[in-house]
């Protein structure tokens, strides 16, 4: 008779531990003991992560080591922490886990390539949680969860507690603490799952450079002739939308390696943002929102249980978690040859960077490090200008390493496989926004598409004085006017006063590179008119 699973190895005590459980019986759990949790018309599982609907950035810490430290690129990001502080948060979390009367382990896998995965334990008090990694993670066989072993990492998620905000270093009763030497995380005081996916992708982002390996926030995808393209972007640039594409298997829609064998998907799921979610506009997305998937944070009939998704009351970050296979057309094991394709992302709301761009090797170094997008200002008091957003790789949060470190192996990955980088602005056109209007979505997939059929080979292009980057002066399905953003604004002026803008915005931003890149990439950047000439 087998041993029954315990915790004891960690000084968790807890005797009743559901491992691996069933959705159905998560389900159950779920609807039985968690406030507010219920069923949609559809058999999702609709949650509440409580006080916090996102992540914390400024709460996350690392411990300082002397095996790690000289690797970490410390700063607002990758903030220190010391061991004795790290210890204290340890103690808190592991009392408040041997209060509860039942607790949750996933063991399961980070990498769907044998060769690099990592064996992870995620130990958590609410099936939501549970159920949601599950869905994140790749889920074990039979046969591997009876051979599975010590862990090599271990997930600590004690959210329903929070940090004493009276210990060092604590900014808010919020702490979400990675210690590299002891190969675990502690969340205390957020309930926010998506602080489970990252910390894991934190520490594949650690990992993977020190054997060569490219980790990329990124969705991807293979075609017909095993063609693979990534696709790089921040939040709200369409990374998960442009994925689900119905002509192409999704290899992933958020976190990947690139080894010197080909592209594998860190996860076993997708998490899509549930804003203004359609059947029309993002139907693969919509269609894999039935039993097994988790909702979180979204607004929903109370008779019907059909949900909202343009209500954003509780937050504009509401989400839907599912396995990959609730994609149609997915490639399993998710695993593909060498990119062809890199698609840089951005949603411009300044309206100035063309829908579709090409570029050399060095700007997409240069975009990779800035990380471009832009966000709409909050309008009540009828302000429209855009805030410019940087984030270095498209994933500061989650980059352990010097941003240069990420950007130099893609450069050497893109040229010793001779993929061709191209930068897609989602954004605006027309003017910035409250002026111009958001470039439609059929036209972005049209652009895209004809990146994947190869119709830019034969098309004439014209080179972005300022930004240096190709622009095609033809896309089948998309009217020629758009693809020259000064050819879509009515103020001629106005356009190369923005531009400038957005131009010193890009130069400000990396000045903070400038000491550690190489002058290729350096020189690769935007330059204004007077810099062009001078």
């Amino acid at each position: 008779m087998s041993t029954p699973f315990n915790l004891r190895a960690y000084g968790i005590n807890t005797e009743i531990i559901y491992r691996n459980t069933s959705v159905p019986i998560l389900y159950e759990l779920g609807l039985r003991l968690e406030k507010g949790t219920t069923i949609s018309n559809v058999g999702a599982l609709m949650t509440y992560s409580g006080e916090k609907t996102g992540r914390s950035p400024k709460d996350k810490r690392i411990v300082k080591h002397p095996d790690s430290e000289k690797n970490i690129d410390w700063g607002n990001i990758n903030i220190g922490l010391d061991e004795h502080t790290f210890m204290v948060n340890h103690e808190r979390a592991i009392d408040y886990l041997n209060i509860c009367s039942h607790l949750y382990v996933v063991d399961a896998y980070a990498g769907w390539d044998p060769k690099y995965r990592i064996k992870t334990r995620i130990v958590c008090t609410r099936a939501y949680h549970a159920l949601f990694m599950q869905n994140m993670l790749i889920m074990p066989t039979e046969e591997e969860l009876a051979n599975f072993g010590e862990p090599d990492y271990v997930v600590f998620n004690a959210g329903g507690f929070p940090a004493n905000q009276y210990t060092s270093n604590m900014t808010s009763k919020t702490s979400i603490d990675l210690n590299l030497e002891r190969r675990e995380i502690l969340i205390l005081g957020t309930e926010y799952a998506g602080e489970m996916k990252k910390g894991i992708f934190s520490i594949m982002n650690y990992l993977m450079p020190l054997q060569n390996v490219l980790p990329m926030h990124c969705s991807a995808n293979v075609g017909e002739n095993d063609d693979v393209t990534i696709l790089f972007g921040l939040s709200g640039t369409g990374k998960t939308t442009l994925s689900a594409d119905p002509e192409r298997r999704l290899i992933g829609d958020d976190e990947h390696c690139w080894t010197d064998e080909g592209t594998f998907n860190i996860e076993g799921g997708c998490y899509a943002k549930a804003i203004n979610l359609s059947a029309e506009n993002e139907p693969d997305i919509f269609n894999a929102i039935k039993f097994g998937t988790v909702l979180e944070n979204v607004v929903y009939d109370k008779r019907s249980r059909e949900v909202d998704y343009t209500d954003t009351s509780i937050t504009q970050n509401t989400r839907a978690s599912y396995p990959i296979q609730f994609i149609k057309n997915v490639q399993m094991p998710c695993v593909a040859g060498h990119p062809e394709n890199i698609i840089f992302l951005t949603c411009d709301a300044f309206g100035i960077l063309p829908p579709v761009s090409k570029l050399t090797p060095e700007q997409a170094s240069y975009h990779f490090i800035s990380g471009y997008t832009a966000k709409v200002a909050g309008t009540e008091m009828g302000v429209t200008e855009p805030q410019a957003t940087f984030s270095a790789c498209f994933g500061a949060a989650f980059m352990m390493w010097h941003p240069n470190k990420y950007a130099a192996l893609l450069a050497k990955k893109i040229k010793e496989h001779k993929a061709t980088a191209w930068l897609v602005n989602t954004g605006w056109t027309g003017g910035a926004y409250g002026k111009g209007s958001r470039i439609k979505l059929k036209y972005t997939r049209a652009m895209i598409d004809a990146i994947h059929n190869k119709q830019f080979d034969d098309v004439a292009f014209v080179k972005d004085e300022a930004f240096g980057f190709q622009i095609p002066m033809s896309c089948p399905n998309v009217p020629d006017e758009l693809l020259l953003p000064k050819n879509t604004w009515d103020d001629k002026q106005k356009y190369e006063m923005v531009k400038n803008k957005l131009i010193s915005l890009f130069n400000e931003n990396f000045k903070q590179f400038e000491a550690n890149v190489n002058y290729e990439i350096l020189e690769a950047g935007p330059k204004t008119k007077e810099a062009q000439h001078s």
